[in-house]
């Protein structure tokens, strides 16, 4: 429908390619720092990188064949090339699609077979697992290989038809004519993890990209600056690196990349020496930073530390107070899928509830926070009915946005979409009066005991504020008369003991009898999902049946 008396604006398209030549213009002096294999780091200056944007914008197109619409694939860590690929890829008109290296290699010929991509730019160090599923993929015509070291000359050669990066790039005019692209045209081709069957396409646009990077950069959310030094170390493989690079180079933020390293310790020794103040990643990663914090804190001077963003699954509050009390590190807390882009709500606590004890304001800073501008939220129940926010109802959490998807890519899991145009999370949520989002599960693992819910979550929170405990998960095991009950896996710290009596004492009073685990396990690793997270199905598998006599 028109509006009867349309605004008198120009109709200027909301496209990446703006964020290349606003990078070329304004910031040539900033700064890109990757982090190599023998963890020396490659500078660069984003005045060079915008010249590299270009030189491969023209080699995908006259050297490659790569047409608008094409999906051109990456397998790769964090590093100043990716981020090329990630705008010289959409703003000819193709679509990057980042294959997520932690996969299985039959997951990835599934992924990229299913993307139909045509060229794939792959790290020297993964060619090995390129070549268990490269054969998979009928619609791929070149692999082109990212150097070592982008700023020398390769000194190995290359399998017989692949092309080497630097190579390919060199000697292409370092600028080129960008096609006007409608910011509706595909940007991005990201998978979920498919843990619960196969991974679906995600199909960012260049509108939603674009509109995401400026709520990210927005100081009501991330506040991602020009003054900052940001470290992603969220996988640019997973879930556009949460858009964290698009933001950056938008505003021109100086990035600092990880490369392939995402131990505790060299991403610590990254944040002093390059004086990061922004940073992002899964919990698992800021435990180990935490715990490596605690063995040694004199090491790092992390003063510059502006925020930490945590996302991706459930920040225990013990993490959270742990940073703040002992080293003065704020952590903002944030949810968000591969399907919303991937930001959906942050931790923020409002003006007026800043007066609240320290339980309170530690009790807004680790739940999910509310919607970012634009998001909207809600709640259901199995039925579609629309709960209320009272924060005691547990339903599944829905979301809508300018950013959040409306389909997959190949038009799977349509069962996911609303009639009325809202997308089905899987989350297990709680809304309070003032629009606080609490997860308490995914839903395919709430812990369902004769016909009751229990919190996973909660209960893994309440664990982790233990002393002893590094990690725990809890599960659902079988249970003959009750169908289900929570068992926790339990990993301890370092050079600590704990028995079950101490961990079972740790929670009772906090919770209903019937939301104590029968068991606790005591075990050296808890498995992962390809995004970091813990993988609740692995433990069902291997102890699903610990209660059955």
């Amino acid at each position: 429908m028109q509006p009867v008396q349309p605004g008198r604006m120009m109709d200027f398209p909301l496209t990446l390619t703006h964020f290349v030549e606003r990078a070329r213009t304004f910031f040539p002096k900033s700064e890109l720092v990757s982090t190599l294999a023998d963890k020396t780091q490659c500078r660069m200056t984003y005045g060079d990188f915008s010249s590299r944007v270009a030189k491969l914008a023209h080699a995908l197109t006259t050297k490659l064949g790569v047409k608008p619409g094409d999906r051109v694939a990456t397998l790769a860590f964090n590093h100043q090339p990716h981020v090329e690929a990630y705008f010289a890829i959409p703003c000819i008109g193709a679509v990057i699609h980042t294959l997520n290296l932690r996969l299985h290699p039959t997951e990835l010929g599934y992924i990229a077979k299913h993307g139909e991509d045509v060229v794939v730019l792959c790290d020297e160090a993964l060619l090995p697992l390129l070549e268990k599923f490269k054969n998979d993929v009928p619609s791929l015509r070149k692999v082109v290989v990212f150097s070592p070291d982008p700023q020398k000359k390769r000194t190995s050669p290359l399998p017989d038809g692949f092309l080497d990066y630097e190579e390919l790039i060199a000697g292409e005019p370092d600028r080129f004519d960008w096609p006007a692209l409608d910011e509706n045209s595909a940007a991005m081709l990201c998978y979920t993890s498919g843990t619960t069957g196969n991974p679906k396409g995600v199909l960012y646009s260049h509108r939603s990209t674009v509109l995401h990077s400026l709520v990210t950069m927005a100081r009501e959310n991330m506040g991602v600056g020009g003054d900052d030094v940001v470290l992603p170390v969220v996988p640019m493989f997973h879930a556009a690196a949460w858009g964290i690079p698009f933001a950056a180079i938008a505003c021109g933020a100086k990035m600092v990349f990880g490369g392939g390293h995402f131990d505790p310790v060299t991403l610590l020794d990254l944040m002093a020496s390059e004086r990061v103040t922004f940073s992002a990643g899964v919990p698992t990663i800021w435990i180990g930073i935490l715990a490596a914090l605690d063995a040694e804190p004199k090491r790092w001077d992390l003063s510059s530390m502006r925020t930490m963003v945590i996302g991706g699954s459930a920040a225990p509050p013990a993490l959270i107070d742990g940073f703040a009390t002992r080293y003065g590190l704020e952590v903002t807390h944030a949810w968000g899928m591969t399907e919303t882009n991937p930001l959906g709500t942050l931790a923020r606590v409002k003006p007026h509830l800043r007066s609240g004890s320290p339980e309170q304001l530690l009790a807004m800073r680790a739940s999910q926070g509310f919607a970012v501008t634009f998001v909207e939220q809600r709640h259901t129940d199995e039925t579609g009915r629309v709960l209320p926010w009272d924060g005691e109802t547990m339903g599944e959490l829905e979301v809508r946005g300018p950013w959040v998807a409306k389909s997959y890519f190949g038009d799977e899991g349509a069962d996911r979409f609303t009639k009325d145009g809202w997308f089905k999370t899987g989350d297990v949520v709680t809304i309070d009066g003032e629009g606080y989002v609490r997860i308490t599960d995914r839903s395919k693992d709430v812990v369902k005991s004769g016909g009751e819910w229990i919190s996973s979550v909660q209960l893994e929170n309440a664990l982790m504020s233990h002393p002893a405990v590094l990690e725990a998960a809890v599960f659902a095991a079988r249970h003959p008369k009750w169908d289900e009950r929570p068992v926790a896996a339990v990993v301890l710290k370092p050079n600590r003991t704990c028995s079950e009596q101490d961990l079972a004492a740790c929670l009772d009073g906090k919770f209903a009898k019937y939301w104590m685990p029968d068991k606790f396990l005591f075990v050296e690793q808890i498995p992962r999902t390809s995004t970091g997270k813990f993988l609740k199905s692995r433990l069902r598998e291997l102890y699903g049946d610990v209660l059955v006599k």
